[in-house]
């Protein structure tokens, strides 16, 4: 990946099972977005590096 990245946390869940994943995302992604979660569901440049199931993501939390 090109420039900064930062760690993400993403919690899944899975009929009452919840399991974590840790991701890197550009840090410049999460400019225009409110919430992490939006950043991940949403922009351009983290969908073409991960793929996230997200009828089962419940929440995304920034690993400092």
């Amino acid at each position: 990946m090109s420039g900064d990245s930062v760690t993400v946390r993403l919690l899944f869940a899975d009929q009452g099972v919840f399991r974590e994943e840790e991701v890197r995302i550009p840090s410049a992604s999460l400019q225009g977005y409110e919430r992490l979660i939006d950043a991940v569901r949403e922009d351009v440049e983290v969908q073409k590096r991960l793929h996230v199931d997200m009828g089962r993501l419940c929440a995304a939390f920034r690993v400092d």
